[in-house]
């Protein structure tokens, strides 16, 4: 198999990067981002995601956030200690990705019995597309926070 196509980020140098203490193992996290993302981030019965390097994804996010399609690929997955996936987001408006691919990565590390969280997202076309995700991004974590701890 050849190896998968990584975006060209050359272009788009903004970046984000977020931190969180999550209250489960890391194997718990892990299967959050790759085989129950519909518990905390995309809306149930709206998710096709296949956690293997290469497959294609699509979701749409909790409709409680507004209807926003959601693309991608799995790049990489090293189990219970990394996730790392293209991003494409947006309607036809000027928000989400603004349809750019986009890079999101996912570090766990333990910490007892929690997981420190790192998130980087890299390649926006814009300094708004980037704070946007800068500002959606810790609050998503603290939804899962919630969701692995209740």
């Amino acid at each position: 198999m050849s190896e998968i196509p990584r975006p060209d980020l050359t272009d788009r140098p903004h970046s984000m990067s977020c931190v969180r203490l999550i209250r489960a193992t890391p194997e718990r996290v892990f299967d959050a981002w790759t085989r129950n993302f519909d518990t905390w981030f995309a809306e149930p019965g709206l998710l096709w995601l296949t956690p293997e390097p290469g497959a294609p994804f699509f979701f749409y996010n909790r409709l409680d956030w507004g209807r926003h399609p959601h693309y991608g690929r799995i790049l990489e997955l090293r189990p219970h200690t990394y996730v790392e996936m293209t991003w494409v987001t947006g309607n036809g408006e000027r928000i989400g990705t603004e349809g750019a691919e986009t890079l999101l990565a996912i570090a766990l590390t333990p910490e007892g019995a929690d997981t420190h969280v790192r998130l980087t997202h890299s390649g926006f076309i814009s300094e708004s597309s980037c704070q946007g995700h800068a500002e959606n991004w810790p609050l998503a974590l603290d939804i899962l926070n919630d969701a692995l701890a209740g």
